[in-house]
């Protein structure tokens, strides 16, 4: 983070890392020196802090219940039989580590751009560099993955919309749609999201609830002697890590969040352990209603709404819809705050680091996130976006873990207490060696796309480095 952009890490005098305003001094202001009314604003005090403990736990819920619950039970289903739920709890296992280590770190590191900034307050600019990159690559792609699933959707309700150009003007109009909405303020945003997660969440967590009661538990098995195999619970971890993957992207905004020592860490974990219960729910409802014609549905959720009451398919099908659309506003508002946060330290253009005067928003990095993914989209298929989109947000959430430990063993904090792990380094390791064992199951293509993908970033980030020490050695 460079001076003058708001807000840096520093040390204080007891050697206790703090926040720092720099500079230390401004000269009084007068007509002369006055910031321009209609002038872009720069930096992270330009941000304003509107987004409260409820709004961020709706956000993180709201783009974690995306497009991939809507998939997942019968994927899971068609690998694992009757114990699929074990590889949810087996998730579980490995993302509550993640999301405390998340917690932790967000309570210490807050300035916009999650994952970036908490990299990069801990390693440096190379590790924030990559972290930032890595999760742009998975959110780019995760949104076009999803939209493509949204217009699948859509057609099975309006088939007019299936053929290639209605398919288009209609990926067209949802992603000018969410930039319009995003472009109005972060309070319009953060409304927007919350009324989305309400939609949504409401008739998933009826249907997990009301369900229940009709589960044939001949049908469910939490024994690990009914895994397939153990390669078939190591396949299915990719899909499941990319179904609880997004609190990176709701934490993204952090400049925007009241209170963020306490917002984030509760947040984060309500939303996590809710998530996880509706999960498993939602997989043993299906397992327990469908039972093997489950791994054959194209579209699970609904039909085990379907097959309790006939008139909720079309129910969930529209539900599908909404959340999926609650995914991409989410993966929107977060996303263009990593590149607002990129463009503000100089590893993008410094246009990116720029907020409208007015609504206080990144529009340059929007439009830009918006329309890579629009882009994707309109060529992509969302089962191959998913599995790259997994595999790189593993490898965020394995450098995020390390980096709460540090950070704690530090002490770098801003204002207010921060969450404290305990245990020490145990549960940042716990969270380490599962993200290491689910990127061993990817497959040769996928390890080569992410690889790929890395060595072109250590490529920008060599020139725009060099950029930025021959630009200091001229001034």
């Amino acid at each position: 983070m460079h001076p003058g952009d708001g807000a840096a890490l520093a040390p204080r005098g007891n050697g206790v890392r703090g926040l720092r305003r720099f500079p230390s001094h401004m000269p009084p202001m007068n007509d002369a020196t006055r910031p321009d009314p209609v002038a872009p604003l720069r930096g992270e005090a330009a941000l304003v802090r509107v987004v409260g403990g409820f709004a961020l736990t709706a956000a993180v819920m709201n783009i974690i219940v995306g497009g991939g619950i809507f998939r997942m039970p019968a994927a899971l289903s068609a690998q694992m039989g009757a114990a699929a739920p074990l590889a949810l709890v087996a998730g579980a296992l490995a993302i509550i580590p993640v999301a405390l280590c998340f917690a932790a770190i967000g309570s210490r590191v807050q300035v916009t751009g999650g994952p970036y900034s908490y990299l990069a307050a801990t390693f440096g600019p190379f590790a924030g560099f990559l972290a930032g990159s890595l999760m742009w690559i998975s959110n780019f792609t995760s949104s076009a993955g999803v939209a493509a699933a949204l217009s699948v959707q859509l057609a099975n309700l309006v088939p007019a919309l299936a053929p290639a150009l209605p398919r288009a003007l209609l990926l067209t109009g949802i992603y000018l749609l969410l930039f319009a909405l995003n472009a109005f303020g972060v309070r319009l945003g953060a409304r927007a999201i919350t009324v989305l997660a309400a939609l949504k969440l409401t008739p998933l967590f009826l249907l997990a609830g009301i369900g229940a009661f009709f589960v044939d538990w001949g049908q469910v098995s939490f024994s690990p002697g009914a895994v397939p195999s153990w390669a078939a619970l190591g396949a299915s971890m990719a899909l499941v890590m990319f179904a609880y993957s997004g609190m990176e992207t709701a934490l993204v905004p952090s400049g925007e969040v009241t209170d963020p020592a306490r917002s984030v860490p509760r947040a984060t974990l309500v939303a996590i352990l809710l998530v996880v219960l509706l999960y498993l729910g939602l997989q043993i409802v299906g397992q327990g209603v469908l039972g093997a014609a489950l791994g054959r549905s194209g579209v699970p959720v609904a039909d085990t709404a379907g097959a309790l009451w006939q008139p909720a398919r079309v129910l969930l099908l529209v539900t599908a819809c909404i959340s999926m659309t609650g995914f991409l506003m989410g993966n929107l508002l977060g996303t263009s705050r990593l590149v607002f946060a990129l463009g503000r330290d100089g590893y993008l253009p410094r246009s990116f680091g720029t907020v409208s005067p007015t609504h206080r928003v990144p529009l340059l990095a929007l439009a830009v996130h918006a329309g890579l993914a629009w882009l994707l989209a309109l060529a992509g298929n969302f089962d191959t976006l998913a599995l790259i989109s997994g595999g790189a947000i593993c490898l965020v959430y394995g450098l995020v873990s390390v980096g709460a430990w540090r950070a704690q063993r530090r002490d770098l904090r801003e204002r207010g207490a921060p969450f404290n792990l305990p245990g020490g380094m145990a549960i940042p390791l716990l969270a380490v060696i599962a993200m290491v064992l689910i990127v061993a199951t990817l497959s040769t293509q996928e390890w080569a796309a992410i690889g790929i993908a890395l060595v072109l970033l250590m490529i920008v980030y060599g020139v725009l480095h060099l950029r930025r020490v021959r630009g200091g050695r001229n001034a």
